[in-house]
């Protein structure tokens, strides 16, 4: 009976051809990386975070320049006295106003700390920078992912239904094979605990589907738009060029993350300087003008002018420079391991995702090929079926078979696909030309569309 194949196979063609009706619009992966650039809190949250550290090198700097600084005061006083001396009791009674006016500019002739803390500022700033850029690429690998998954939950969604279709129709032949006594009660049974467990799987997937769409929401806001799918058509091609170790070289040398750690090494031994300063003299210059006036009945107005210079020369501090010196020693030799570990990451990420790649070439051609194999397979099961040589369990089993084949074939293009972006991430080359060439494998004739709530 070849009748129930053709109906198998327009299943099979449902889920293969990953045709559906276009909507009005639909958003591919670049509009997504596009909204995801303007709302995701986490870029925002290390823009202001670059921001911020932008401002320790005027600070910094700050602590060279002059300083300028005016004061002011004004009392008024009321003066009862009385008492006695050689020549007889005496009492006075005054009420004066008392003015004072100061202006003083300071200027740090030498402070080595200072100078090394407007060093140390660069290093800082290059690190946030780093730090954003980092950022920047891991938004659109986030994106990338989540997209994806969003497309990947999709696809069991609809190989799900299919699933639950072709089980539905493998119940009613089983019934009316019952009804004619060609099986026994049995197969029924197995048909309907099959259709039972397929109409769970879909529950189950729907679920996971609308919790893709929440991890993509998290990064974009809200989004109302169906997502373009992947095309049928995908190239899959190694790296270029086709040479673990050029691309774990290119990861070491421009990874922003690696850059950042370095940064932050640099900066952590500059502390180690700062805190070594406390040995050094001090020097600073002070300049300025005071005016005093009082109304007192004895009272003497005064103008002052001054400049000095102040030195500071430590010479015991109960060992806390020394203490501190030895902590930011510390903090240095804890930071080199810090870039040691980056460095260690960023080389296991680079061959994972180039492995990766290298892995998923062959998988998506091995699925393929597994397709062609599990479809005959069930063409044969059903064929033993109804020649009573196979059962209807070996039946609903290569069904559900040919129907995962294919789920796995979709799910390896998009861990090439990912595998990719990861790469490129590794090595920070990631950019929206590298997004543009992946997003242009999407199809806005076929779509996702949004939850209904």
């Amino acid at each position: 009976m070849k009748k129930p194949i053709s109906a198998y196979s327009l299943a099979f063609g449902f889920v293969l051809s990953l045709t559906a009706t276009m909507p009005a619009a639909a958003e591919d992966l670049l509009q997504i990386y596009d909204l995801a650039v303007k709302s995701d809190p986490t870029l925002r949250e290390a823009e202001q975070v670059l921001f911020a550290t932008r401002e320790v090198k005027p600070q910094a700097r700050a602590l060279l320049l002059p300083n300028f600084s005016v004061t002011g005061s004004a009392d008024y006083s009321e003066v009862d006295s009385s008492g006695s001396n050689a020549l007889g009791s005496f009492s006075r009674s005054d009420s004066f106003e008392t003015t004072n006016a100061a202006a003083v500019v300071s200027q740090s002739v030498y402070n080595r700390a200072d100078w090394v803390r407007l060093s140390q500022s660069d290093n800082t700033i290059a690190q946030a920078e780093a730090g954003f850029r980092n950022a920047e690429i891991d938004l659109m690998v986030r994106t990338t992912e989540a997209y994806f998954e969003v497309l990947r939950a999709a696809d069991l969604v609809r190989v799900q239904e299919a699933l639950v279709a072709a089980d539905e129709r493998q119940l009613e032949q089983s019934r009316q094979r019952f009804e004619v006594g060609l099986v026994a009660i049995t197969d029924v049974n197995d048909s309907q605990a099959a259709y039972d467990r397929s109409r769970a799987n879909l529950i189950s997937a729907e679920n996971a589907l609308d919790n893709a769409w929440e991890a993509l929401r998290r990064i974009v806001g809200p989004v109302t738009v169906p997502l373009a799918r992947l095309g049928d058509r995908l190239p899959l091609a190694p790296p270029e060029p086709n040479n673990i170790d050029i691309w774990a070289e290119t990861a070491l040398t421009n990874n922003y993350g690696v850059v950042a750690a370095k940064e932050a090494a640099e900066a952590a031994r500059k502390d180690i300087e700062i805190e070594r300063s406390g040995y050094f003299p001090r020097v600073d210059m002070q300049a300025g003008y005071d005016l005093s006036r009082s109304g007192a009945e004895f009272g003497t107005d005064t103008d002052t002018a001054f400049i000095g210079l102040n030195v500071n020369v430590p010479i015991y501090q109960g060992g806390a420079v020394a203490s501190r010196t030895r902590q930011a020693g510390h903090n240095f030799r804890a930071a080199q391991d810090r870039l040691d570990q980056e460095r260690r990451a960023v080389i296991n990420q680079v061959k994972d995702a180039f492995r990766g790649i290298i892995s998923s070439i062959s998988d998506v051609k091995a699925r393929q090929a597994a397709i062609v194999s599990a479809r005959s397979s069930l063409e044969s099961t059903q064929a033993g079926l109804d020649v009573g040589t196979r059962t209807q369990v070996d039946v609903l089993n290569a069904q559900r078979n040919l129907f995962q084949a294919e789920f796995d074939y979709l799910s390896a293009r998009y861990d090439y696909i990912i595998n990719g972006v990861r790469l490129h991430q590794a090595t920070s080359t990631l950019n929206r030309d590298v997004l543009a060439r992946g997003n242009a494998w999407l199809t806005t004739s076929d779509t996702v569309p949004p939850p209904a709530y």
